[in-house]
């Protein structure tokens, strides 16, 4: 544990009794929670279970995201305009919007532009007094380009803020529904750098959310209180308590007992124990996701690319759908979804062909074989709701054409940092969407810039590829963007920087008696979850 979760922990620890009345009433939730948070600040944080206990119960965003059609829709801002050249976007903001308060500070104004204007510079700025507070890593921001994309930010009044853009971006509007996007009180951090303690701002955040940071026992609980003034409405369940529960057995025991009425992420082999039990309730989404084995392209031999199409084909990919997803998910061939904007459904796919493999593999010098690492996650997912088996399967192919494959698994904090350096040879991961927007996969994930960001676990870099995402994302007709993506995916086809393995659903149980909670695009909503 690192020594600011600790400290955080034991100063939140302080603000209830440790002791918690854990059974259920109707004004109290209780959701089993995957992990501790890294922050209660999701513009440094990088992780699901960070964003759940921070930006989708504490913070909104300029904008929201229809459930259904994934397109954007108002929040803290009510409307935007945007320039004939797509290069300035002017956003009217909420007006009434209250800010929660905590022991250190209570807001004197309501949200306006001043606040947007620090929560952009905080991440943009490298001089910003709070820039380098906590340690400060905006990962997400840096990735999809924001700190170069924005080139201003103007307060016009109090209600209205204006964006100057370096050039248009098409996934620009999406980017501000994502959880590091949250935007924090200006007057808070005013105050707090005054008093000399301005990380108080991330431990002890100020939101304009449904809910209220109470206290934090790490790697135990979370407790929250309903915001009394929610511009959204009355929040109907008063306190919401995180149980942090990080193994999956444990949390589906938890909820049949109802020390927990809501899960995120049951196993595949858990589903006919819910669906069977009168007393829980099993949900899915239709997901916006892949799960993926990225080769690093930079070390041998997987700068072959020969190779890389040699185990494309050496892995049975439908076998491994099969025993680890068991109905949650289908087989991958692109790095976009098929159900998102530029998706290629002509695209072909590598078909199990062990003899094909070994053929490419003599033809790159590689007929005695190699030895290499297979990274597997720590953690479960949609899209890799078992990593060991999956790497134990993937091994097993592998071996059959002469590749002998260690696996080796990390930390999640670990191994997601090993990875932006480019530590692995090959290793398993995924991404699920934060916008919406096929930017957010075909350039954050394998654009020429990601490399550095580090969210390019493939470390590839091919001109061609990169100009026609680059060239989509400055195009603006929905039909002409598709094509681009199509004609991209070709190439990253025939390059094979990854094995695409799945697409997978999302899902989560609850107690039967629960209403109003949802899962979507933006993850989790508590804002009107009851107790019936």
């Amino acid at each position: 544990m690192s020594t600011g979760k600790t400290l955080l922990a034991l100063a939140l620890s302080t603000l209830l009794p440790a002791s918690a009345a854990w059974a259920a009433n109707n004004d109290t939730l209780i959701y089993c929670s995957e992990a501790s948070p890294e922050s209660f600040n999701p513009q440094i944080a990088s992780s699901g279970p960070s964003f759940v206990a921070s930006s989708q119960v504490l913070y909104n965003r300029l904008i929201n995201f229809d459930p259904v059609k994934n397109t954007p829709v108002p929040s803290l801002a009510e409307s935007w305009t945007i320039s004939p050249d797509g290069k300035t976007y002017t956003f009217t903001l909420r007006k009434g919007v209250k800010f929660n308060s905590n022991k250190f500070f209570k807001p004197t104004r309501d949200f306006n532009a001043d606040d947007v204007i620090f929560s952009v510079m905080r991440q943009k700025d490298p001089k910003h007094p709070y820039h380098n507070v906590s340690q400060g890593h905006y990962e997400y921001f840096n990735d999809v380009g924001l700190d170069t994309l924005i080139q201003d930010v103007k307060k016009i009044d109090d209600n209205h803020v204006q964006f100057v853009l370096s050039e248009p971006n098409a996934a620009f509007l999406a980017d501000w529904g994502m959880d590091f996007a949250s935007i924090l009180s200006a007057e808070y951090a005013d105050a707090m750098l005054k008093k000399g303690t301005p990380e108080n701002v991330d431990n002890w955040p100020i939101g304009t959310g449904p809910y209220v940071l109470q206290q934090y026992k790490v790697d135990s609980l979370i407790r929250y209180v309903a915001n009394p003034n929610y511009w959204d409405g009355e929040v109907p369940t008063k306190h919401l308590i995180f149980s942090i529960t990080p193994n999956v057995e444990t949390r589906l025991a938890k909820l049949q007992t109802n020390e927990c009425q809501v899960i995120p992420a049951p196993s595949p082999v858990q589903f006919e124990a819910i669906k069977k039990n009168k007393d829980l309730t099993l949900h899915s989404v239709d997901a916006l996701n892949v799960g993926y084995l990225a080769f690093n392209t930079e070390k041998k031999p997987f700068d072959n690319v020969l190779v890389r199409q040699a185990l494309n084909y050496a892995t049975d990919k439908k076998a491994i759908v099969n025993a680890v997803f068991m109905g949650s998910g289908t087989v991958a061939k692109s790095p976009i979804p098929p159900n998102m904007l530029g998706y290629n459904k002509d695209l072909p796919d590598y078909g199990y062909d062990p003899e094909k493999a070994k053929a490419l593999l003599k033809q790159a010098g590689l007929e005695k074989g190699a030895e290499v690492t297979l990274w597997s996650m720590p953690v479960q997912r949609p899209y890799n709701p078992n990593s060991r088996r999956i790497a134990e399967m993937i091994q097993s192919d592998w071996a059959k054409v002469g590749i002998n494959a260690k696996i080796v698994s990390y930390e999640w904090g670990e191994y997601l940092s090993g990875m932006r350096k480019g530590e692995h040879d090959s290793a398993l991961f995924g991404w699920m969407s934060d916008n919406g927007d096929p930017d957010n996969f075909a350039d954050v994930l394998l654009g020429c810039n990601s490399i550095k960001t580090g969210s390019n676990a493939a470390r590839w870099c091919d001109k061609g590829y990169n100009a026609l995402v680059e060239k989509a994302k400055l195009t603006s007709d929905p039909a002409e963007r598709s094509k681009l993506y199509g004609e991209a995916q070709v190439i990253f086809h025939q390059q094979a920087p990854w094995i695409p393995l799945a697409n997978g659903k999302t899902f989560y149980a609850t107690r039967s008696n629960v209403t109003g909670y949802s899962v979507s695009l933006m993850g989790s909503d508590f804002s009107k979850a009851k107790l019936n």
